[in-house]
C-alpha cells in the first residue's frame, strides 16, 4: 500500500511571567479604569516580564514543558521555529538562544508575523517536516509586548501582555487506508499578507528607520473591521479544503486580541459560543503567544482531548493573517 506523511500536534506547554497586572494597577499610572478596559476589550489581567526577563527565557520555559509533555528529550528535536516580534537581540535569532538553552542542535530560526506568527510558524514547520527536515519540530510563540508599549497611549497600553507557548509537531507515515478513513494532524492551513495595510498596526521605530524599537501604534477601528472579515474568510477556506463545516469543529481557538473581535467573528460565521476558547480576560493580547497559551489552558482544564478537531485563527501587523484546522494528538 502507498503511504502519506501526516504532521501531528502531540504536545503543548506554556509560561507566564510571575508579575500579574490588574486593570486597577494600570489605572494608577494612566487615565483608565477597570470598567473602561473590561467593557471595550474583555481584559481583566495580564502578565508582564521583569526588567531582566527575556523573551528567550519565557520561550525556553514553554519549550521545556512541551518537550516534557511529549515524553521527548531535547536532542529529539530536529527543527525549532520561534514566532516573535520582540526578540532578545536584533540578531541572532531568539530560536538559536532557545536551542542553546534547551541543549539541542536543531535547525533554528525566527518568524516575524506579529500576532499571526504562531499560525505562520505551524504552517512553515509542517511543510518543512513533509519536505524531509527531520521528524520533530518545536514551535514557540513568545512575546514581551510590555517592552514596546507607550504608557501615554491608553488605547494600546491596556491591551497587551507577555507570555510564551510551545507545541511539538511530529511527522508520522500513514498507509493509504488510514489516510482516507481517519485523518489526524494538520488538515488545512491558509496564510495571507497584504502590505497595503502596513500602517494600521506597527511600531514607530526600527533598526534602519530610527535605530530604536519604537512604540506600538494601532488604528483600532480599522483593525477591528479587517480582523472580523479576514479571520472569518480564512477559516471558511480551511473548512472547504478539509471538506468540513462549522459543526465538525470541536473547539475554536482564536488569537486573543479583543473579546469583541472574537464575538464578532463568532456571530458572522455562526460559531457556537460554547465551543470558543477565550483567555483574553486573564492574559490580554500576548501576540504570537496567545493561541498556544489558550491551547494549554484548555488542555490542562481537560476541555481539549486527544482526537478533538481544532480551528485556530490569528491576525497581526502586515497585515498578516491566517487559519488552520487540525486533529490534535495521535491515534492510540
Amino acid at each position: 500500500m502507498s503511504s502519506n506523511n501526516q504532521i501531528l500536534l502531540t504536545s503543548v506547554g506554556s509560561y507566564l511571567p510571575k508579575k500579574k497586572i490588574s486593570n486597577d494597577n494600570l489605572a494608577k499610572i494612566m487615565d483608565t479604569s477597570d470598567e473602561w478596559i473590561k467593557k471595550r476589550t474583555g481584559i481583566k489581567f495580564r502578565h508582564f516580564v521583569e526588567d531582566n526577563e527575556l523573551t528567550s527565557d519565557m520561550g525556553t520555559n514553554a519549550a521545556e514543558q512541551a518537550i516534557l509533555n511529549a515524553r521527548l528529550k531535547a536532542n529529539d528535536i530536529d527543527l525549532i521555529i520561534v514566532a516573535t516580534t520582540t526578540p532578545d537581540n536584533t540578531f541572532p535569532s531568539t530560536a538559536s538562544k532557545i536551542q542553546r538553552n534547551i541543549g539541542c542542535k536543531a535547525i533554528s530560526f525566527d518568524v516575524q508575523a506579529v500576532c499571526a506568527g504562531f499560525v505562520y510558524a505551524i504552517s512553515i514547520g509542517a511543510s518543512m517536516l513533509k519536505d524531509g527536515y527531520g521528524d520533530k519540530c518545536l514551535i514557540v510563540g513568545a512575546d514581551s509586548m510590555s517592552k514596546i508599549l507607550d504608557w501615554n497611549d491608553r488605547s494600546t497600553a491596556v491591551l497587551f501582555g507577555d507570555g510564551a507557548g510551545a507545541v511539538i509537531l511530529e511527522k508520522t507515515t500513514a498507509v493509504n487506508e488510514f489516510v482516507h478513513n481517519d485523518k489526524w494532524g494538520i488538515l488545512a492551513t491558509k496564510i495571507f499578507t497584504n502590505g497595503e495595510y502596513y500602517d494600521l498596526l506597527n511600531t514607530d521605530g526600527g533598526v534602519s528607520k530610527s535605530k530604536s524599537t519604537g512604540f506600538l501604534r494601532m488604528n483600532g477601528k480599522e483593525i477591528f473591521k479587517h480582523a472580523v472579515e479576514k479571520l472569518s474568510s480564512s477559516l471558511l477556506m480551511c473548512l472547504e479544503v478539509s471538506n468540513m463545516d462549522i459543526r465538525d469543529i470541536d473547539w475554536f481557538i482564536p488569537h486573543q486580541a479583543n473579546q469583541r473581535i472574537i464575538d464578532a467573528v463568532s456571530n458572522k460565521i455562526k460559531i457556537p459560543q460554547e465551543k470558543i476558547i477565550s483567555t483574553i480576560s486573564i492574559h490580554g493580547n500576548t501576540s504570537a503567544a496567545s493561541i498556544p497559551l489558550a491551547l494549554d489552558v484548555a488542555t490542562k482544564k481537560g476541555n481539549i482531548k486527544n482526537g478533538n478537531i481544532l480551528a485556530l485563527q490569528a491576525i497581526g501587523g502586515g497585515l498578516s493573517w491566517g487559519s488552520l484546522i487540525l486533529k490534535i494528538g495521535k491515534p492510540s
